[in-house]
């Protein structure tokens, strides 16, 4: 065991860490109620309940919270062992759980866990409803001449395929997409558990929700599909990739919504612009920023980012202008998430 010398240290940094998120607490419950209203009216007018297919949200969610609860018990071990120098007691198990994690902080870090997914739920009604709330416009065609005119009529998927090659770099790329559904609850879990400022933590939970309040607004201002499905003989001789069977359900699922709405599960994930992947990406690249993660961090995250939007013009996901959407939904994302944290450019484990 420590002095107590050197254990006063670890003891104030929890104190420190427990006092109250102030109005940080409260970001992602206006974050949550916003995009549950903008749902509401969506759906209403579409003609649809607002509604769940699949329970995706409610699996999401037993996810995070699994997660979240995860890194809860690794904070605890880890802060315990620094307080003890090698193995923790029990005692100092419980005096990290009981001085770092009081009832108001898990209450905190529960409500905001809850309120992203209340905005992720938000996100795919209005997403699924699109096609209704603009019915017959796509515009596949006119972003298509877009990419071309910015690569001097050249299409840029063609492009990178002839520049990678349409083999292993498939495959890599692949499993850089998918990577993505595993990362958010990661960032989001991460981010309240981990951070030493429970309003950094929620500064991130913040900015990823919002990024898919305003990604879900984007899909009314330029209805589209992609080029997978536009230019489809394009991306036939592509390996098959987990992207592959993705691409046919979601494609499988919209027609099946565009004939019966109603229809008990009915729901479609199909929108180009823009690209929520690349804001979600984005806004963690930010994030980490403004939080000022260590090299090492942000350099991964800026790798699997890029990454990640190459495989979106690679596999035909999106257009150009739709990766440069998602780009401008990510800044507004952190802009208005530290506008209402209040949280500013800080190092990770410290306060503005």
């Amino acid at each position: 065991m420590p002095t107590s010398a050197a254990a006063e240290p670890l003891r104030a940094e929890r104190a420190e860490t427990a006092l109250p998120a102030g109005r940080a607490a409260f970001a992602g419950p206006i974050v949550a109620a916003m995009a549950l209203l903008a749902a509401g009216v969506a759906t209403v007018i579409a003609g649809v309940p607002l509604r769940d297919p699949g329970a995706v949200t409610v699996r999401r969610l037993i996810v995070a919270v699994a997660m979240t609860a995860g890194f809860l018990l690794l904070d605890i071990v880890v802060r315990a062992a620094r307080e003890d120098r090698g193995i923790p007691s029990l005692r100092a198990l419980a005096d990290v759980r009981r001085t770092r994690w009081t009832p108001g902080r898990l209450t905190v870090v529960a409500v905001a866990v809850a309120c992203f997914h209340v905005t992720y739920l938000a996100y795919r009604n209005i997403k699924s409803v699109a096609p209704l709330l603009r019915p017959g416009d796509v515009f596949d065609t006119q972003l298509l001449d877009i990419d071309r005119w910015l690569l001097g009529g050249h299409d840029p998927y063609v492009a990178l395929h002839d520049l990678l090659g349409m083999g292993a770099a498939a495959h890599v790329l692949a499993s850089v997409y998918m990577v993505f559904f595993a990362v958010i609850p990661l960032a989001l879990a991460g981010g309240l558990v981990l951070l030493t400022d429970l309003r950094a933590g929620l500064f991130v939970a913040t900015a990823l929700s919002l990024a898919w309040l305003l990604g879900a607004g984007s899909y009314l201002i330029l209805p589209s599909i992609g080029p997978f499905h536009l230019d489809a003989a394009a991306f036939a001789s592509l390996p098959h990739t987990p992207v592959t069977d993705l691409q046919v359900s979601l494609m499988q699922r919209r027609a099946a919504f565009l004939v019966d709405p109603s229809a008990p599960g009915a729901a479609q994930s199909i929108g180009a612009f823009a690209s929520l992947h690349t804001a979600i990406w984005g806004t963690i690249v930010l994030a980490a920023h403004v939080l000022g993660a260590p090299r090492s961090v942000r350099a991964i995250i800026w790798t699997l980012a890029i990454l990640t939007v190459v495989a979106t013009v690679y596999f035909g996901w999106h257009y150009i202008l739709d990766d440069v959407a998602g780009v401008v939904i990510a800044a507004l994302a952190v802009g208005i998430a530290a506008a209402l944290t209040g949280v500013r450019r800080v190092r990770v484990g410290q306060a503005t």
